[in-house]
């Protein structure tokens, strides 16, 4: 679900490739002081590399699975002659004290999208939203310095709550690739089949399917908020921003009735001004 255009070799700087994803998470970032912001722009970096890996248009999967998991072996092992991104992000793992398992998480999240994405039950996607979302979170938080127990839970949360989005968001775009992640038990509920999504067509079936698939999402916000750690209130700023953008992303499509298929859902300027000023 990659939207950035560089290149996956991890040879660019940190700062390009996050410039260049023109991101919400480069203005949810902007409240951080200057170093954990550079830190949070080396993991950034870390995992759009490995994303467009996983993304990037006319790669073999056969080397896309070659190339994750020599990241994974390099994360475990240690990496020989590390390029720039490799090293940042080791640097990064001993500079925080981050487990080395949550990098290695997000990577094999990475190879769950090769060759297309099916889930035939929610568990089964909650396990992928954890590894590209969740795991992201997590250590985001220890760049963040949010270091309560509770903060763990929040950002556990929060990870579900923007992947669901997320997912809703590019129902489209992830057709027009060949992938689906909604579940398959959920679209057979709801009498919706893998080539509507695929040919990109709606209908009541549809929209009653993303309603549902939407309130999973807002519990998930729910739980985010209920279980923000009054400690961390001010090290989870960035976090806090990154919620409130795509729950208001998540109400527009609502409101919208989910018209995935023929625009892409963002906030506009005024709104995101709002935030950043709430905040």
């Amino acid at each position: 679900m990659s939207t950035a255009n560089e290149p996956a070799d991890g040879a660019a700087d940190p700062e390009q490739i996050t410039a260049g994803a023109k991101s919400n998470l480069a203005f949810a970032l902007a409240c951080l002081p200057k170093e954990r912001r550079r830190d949070m722009v080396s993991f950034y970096a870390f995992c759009r590399v490995v994303d467009d890996i996983a993304d990037e248009p006319g790669m073999p999967d056969e080397e896309r699975r070659t190339r994750l998991q020599a990241w994974r072996r390099g994360l475990q092992e240690g990496f020989e002659n590390p390029d720039t991104i490799e090293a940042e992000t080791v640097r990064l793992r001993k500079k925080y004290g981050i487990e080395t398992a949550l990098f290695v998480e997000i990577v094999r999240g990475m190879e769950m999208d090769i060759g297309g994405a099916r889930y035939a039950t929610y568990e089964e996607l909650k396990g992928y939203c954890y590894r590209v979302a969740c795991a992201v979170g997590l250590v985001s938080l220890k760049i963040f310095g949010a270091n309560s127990a509770g903060s763990i839970e929040y950002g556990t949360n929060l990870g579900y709550a923007l992947q669901l989005t997320n997912i809703l968001r590019d129902v489209g775009e992830d057709a027009a690739e060949g992938r689906i992640y909604l579940p398959l038990e959920d679209l057979q509920r709801f009498g919706v089949s893998e080539e509507d999504l695929l040919e990109r067509r709606g209908g009541e079936g549809f929209l009653r399917l993303m309603r549902f698939e939407a309130q999973r999402a807002e519990e998930f916000f729910r739980a985010a908020v209920d279980s923000m750690p009054a400690a961390d209130h001010k090290s989870l700023r960035a976090a806090r921003r990154m919620g409130k953008i795509y729950h208001g992303i998540l109400n527009k499509m609502r409101k919208d009735d989910f018209r995935v298929f023929e625009k892409r859902y963002r906030l506009g300027k005024l709104r995101m001004i709002a935030i950043l000023i709430g905040l």
